[in-house]
């Protein structure tokens, strides 16, 4: 398909996406500016020579990210009572005049905003991550060294700080901002304790929520409509506040390149909804380094891959998404879970 062709399928197959993951919102919207695009209007100005960027770049997300920040942050306050998230109510008949004359307003700032990488900052794929990591810890009794790629403003890394309910009980601190409900079913991670004695997350345009820009930033790429994730985000943005974790603007290939093994501790690499982002040279190089590290592992000093990344049992196959481990000494590639890309409930094996 020719550029155009692969835009329009983009933004509608992200809408369909985001309409089946609850977003009825989103899906309208990514509708109409497809519709847009198609007829030359305002939105095809924006997104001109951004036709052919490959889908793992996001663009769509990139681009209502950005009008969504517009929202937030007063630059588009007709827009506030379509928004939920500013306490409206969507209409898509009654929005999409005041959203073209808002786009029209502010071409530059919301072309500036597919140059920004998507920062989702979903808090609920800690579910996963740290149930996959009682799972690994298990036998160790060893202090943890987290380190995360694609961390972005880092709160996942502040996994053991977050409440989870499930079927069975809770897990974690019981005055957490962060509550996680329906956070885990199947065959339950072993409650028990987990102790990160380091946090670092690596990102190619790391956010700190600590402060206002920082904040709204992360908050406008979650979908308006859906409460639960903004109330999640605002409670996650919180902890980062109490909890310290160093962030470092570099690439995930060279980060995990740098990283190295801690006598006495258990060394964690963990990513989520990362992978799709990264080049093919980039995977590889991260896959030999994660190769040399478990080398390197022995019982005093061993070193755990854990992801949440989009799989197909084989080629036309719906994605599915799982959690999945390899742990060193051993090595031996683990299915511990499935689970929404945003998380809950998680599916334990």
């Amino acid at each position: 398909m020719n550029g155009t062709e692969h835009l329009l399928h983009t933004l509608r197959s992200q809408g369909r996406f985001c309409g089946a993951s609850g977003s009825p919102m989103y899906d309208d919207l990514f509708g109409l500016v497809a519709t847009d695009v198609e007829s030359g209007g305002v939105f095809a100005t924006i997104l001109s020579g951004h036709e052919n960027d490959p889908s793992r770049e996001a663009v769509p997300l990139r681009l209502l990210g950005g009008l969504h920040r517009l929202v937030l942050d007063g630059r588009a306050p007709a827009l506030r009572r379509f928004y939920p998230s500013t306490g409206g109510g969507w209409d898509a008949k009654s929005a999409w005049p005041e959203v073209t004359r808002t786009a029209a307003n502010h071409i530059d700032a919301l072309r500036a905003a597919l140059g920004q990488p998507p920062q989702t900052n979903e808090a609920g794929r800690s579910a996963a991550l740290i149930g996959g990591l009682l799972r690994l810890d298990r036998g160790f009794d060893l202090p943890v060294r987290l380190f995360e790629i694609g961390s972005s403003a880092g709160l996942n890394l502040r996994a053991d700080h977050y409440r989870y309910h499930h079927a069975g009980g809770q897990w974690g601190p019981v005055d957490s901002p962060v509550t996680i409900d329906d956070a885990w079913r199947g065959r339950l991670p072993p409650d028990g304790a987990v102790r990160i004695v380091e946090r670092h997350g690596y990102d190619i345009a790391p956010i700190d929520v600590t402060g206002t820009d920082g904040e709204m930033t992360a908050l406008s790429y979650v979908w308006p409509d859906q409460a639960t994730r903004l109330n999640r985000l605002r409670g996650a943005i919180a902890v980062a506040r109490l909890v310290p974790a160093q962030l470092h603007r570099q690439r995930a290939g060279d980060a995990v390149a740098g990283l190295t093994l801690a006598d006495g501790a258990l060394t964690v690499l963990w990513h989520s909804i990362t992978w799709q982002y990264l080049s093919a040279e980039e995977r590889a190089a991260i896959r030999d380094a994660v190769g040399a590290l478990g080398a390197q592992a022995d019982a005093s000093s061993p070193f755990a891959h854990l992801t949440l990344e989009p799989a197909r049992d084989g080629p036309g196959t719906p994605i599915r998404f799982l959690v999945r481990a390899r742990r060193w000494p051993g090595g031996e590639l683990e299915t511990l879970a499935e689970c929404h890309p945003h998380g809950p409930p998680v599916n334990w094996q």
